[in-house]
């Protein structure tokens, strides 16, 4: 409502300029100019989002050939962690900085990426298949083996994906380590001597007889009563992962003091695996990030977590964040849980557009039915953002039709949706754009949803469509910004440039 002297004044300049006019008209009159300006202001306060975004080809093209030259030994350091009374803050590195590719170009690279990708989404799905059934890995038939824990594995040179590490300290003294980030475990574990079989990682395998710290579970702990897969040997209890994809992690599930920088927690319950299949080569584990009761934020009793995903094919850090409040100025969506199934964080997607243009999708293809069916989840390991395949289609295609001009090339892998873009250094292309609700806007970097598959100037749609009911925005799409977890009130939030 406007402010009454305010229309008055506004009344009586108009009579001096407009005497013959009636007064009774002169409101009818100001009204609508008054509401334009107003209008005016507020657009110009709420700048709206680019229609297009610009796609730095040479840089691209550049950093797929510098990767080959990293060296991971200059990461590979004792780290500080920033801590006080309520956060803790730990760095984060891309996998390709802290164990050297074996590939010898960026294609094989991109291709072994795209398999690991693939494997990671097909063991997330079919536990969410299993969990709409009500199938929990208790009602499975464990893969526990003999004394001495063996049983068969498969390699794990091109399974899971694990693509982005934090160095923390397993025991007293604490051992140094890289561990894989994964919010979509909940079960924290180290690769742990004897080793019955244990693929290849950077640091030494963790001697549990070397800490003064490491004390086994007993079966009747909370901990060990909250475990999908457990069993009972000799009063201890045993744990098993499985990542669904014929790969897991078997040992001992105890507690330990883990070790950020200066900062030591106690009692983190962990698994100590003695038999593991190479989900995440390279790394010596995993530090689940979660919804569940083991997961790492809940054993710290964290309000808030968030993590800056930094870009894969560089040696720079971020941070992993916990306990740190979602910046004021964040683009924020609900965060929902899933009643079946507490490890994912599932995001209120409302629709996406392209160039502007809002997607004749409909809402349901983003929504968690009452079952908890459907949904989208937001994961750290899943690379590529997987819709289901009519929301897809309907994406790719409003794509496609904005970049007609662009050449295009044959599809990669998975990406049905490639272009050659060798004879450009840069090219502008439409932005794509999540919505939440209220009308807030995420627009993505140009970068994180067209990227390189090789150095010679091939660019794909960073998107892939899925069968299955549950899609998955990837870690691909998160690159850059800021994704903060507000558990205590419901909300995602996303900081773009905030690493």
């Amino acid at each position: 409502m406007l402010n009454p002297p305010l229309f008055s004044l506004l009344n009586h300049s108009f009579l001096f300029f407009f005497p013959s006019i009636p007064m009774a008209n002169i409101s009818l009159f100001l009204l609508p100019l008054l509401f334009s300006s107003l209008s005016g202001f507020l657009c110009r306060s709420l700048p709206p989002t680019p229609t297009t975004a610009v796609l730095d080809v040479a840089t691209s093209i550049q950093r797929t050939q510098q990767i080959f030259a990293l060296d991971p030994e200059s990461s590979m350091t004792d780290e500080n962690t920033v801590s006080d009374s309520s956060s803790l803050t730990l760095q984060l590195h891309s996998r390709i900085s802290v164990m050297k590719t074996s590939h010898s170009d960026y294609k094989s690279l991109t291709l072994s990426r795209l398999k690991r990708d693939s494997a990671r989404v097909r063991s997330l799905t079919a536990r969410m298949d299993l969990a709409i059934r009500g199938i929990t890995g208790a009602d499975l038939e464990p893969q526990f083996g003999a004394e001495d824990f063996e049983s068969p594995i498969v390699s794990g040179a091109s399974q899971g994906s694990g693509e982005y590490f934090s160095r923390v300290g397993i025991g007293r003294p604490p051992s140094p380590v890289y561990m894989v980030l994964d919010t979509g475990s909940d079960v924290s574990w180290v690769q742990c001597a004897p080793c019955a079989e244990c693929y290849e990682q950077t640091d030494p395998i963790f001697e549990p007889t070397s800490s003064a710290s490491f004390t086994s579970l007993s079966c009747e702990t909370e901990q060990c009563k909250s475990l999908d897969v457990s069993e009972c040997r000799n009063g201890t209890c045993l744990y098993e992962v499985s990542y669904g994809d014929g790969s897991y992690t078997v040992g001992d599930f105890v507690t330990e003091t883990v070790t950020f920088g200066s900062t030591s927690l106690r009692n983190i319950a962990l698994g100590c695996g003695h038999n593991n299949e190479g989900l995440f080569i390279g790394a010596a584990g995993l530090l689940g990030l979660g919804g569940g009761s083991l997961s790492f934020p809940s054993q710290l009793n964290a309000s808030s977590f968030s993590y800056c995903l930094v870009d894969r094919d560089s040696d720079s850090t971020s941070t992993l964040d916990f306990n740190s409040p979602i910046p004021p100025d964040a683009v924020t969506a609900p965060l929902h849980r899933n009643p079946n199934l507490n490890t994912f964080f599932y995001l209120g997607v409302t629709g996406m557009s392209v160039g502007g243009d809002i997607l004749p999708i409909p809402e349901s293809s983003f929504q968690m039915s009452q079952d908890g069916n459907g949904g989208i989840i937001i994961d750290s390991g899943t690379a590529v953002t997987r819709l289901q395949t009519t929301a897809y289609n309907v994406l790719r295609d409003a794509f496609v039709k904005s970049t007609h001009d662009l050449q295009s090339a044959r599809g990669v892998a998975l990406f049905d949706t490639c272009y050659d873009l060798s004879s450009k250094s840069r090219v502008e292309v439409p932005t794509v754009s999540f919505h939440f609700a209220n009308g807030k806007e995420l627009p993505l970097p140009a970068k994180n949803y067209l990227i390189p598959v090789d150095s010679e100037g091939t660019f794909c749609f960073a998107f892939a469509p899925t069968d299955s009911t549950l899609s998955i925005l990837g870690n691909a799409q998160q690159q850059g910004t800021r994704v903060g977890f507000d558990l205590a009130n419901s909300l995602v939030g996303f900081s773009p440039n905030k690493c």
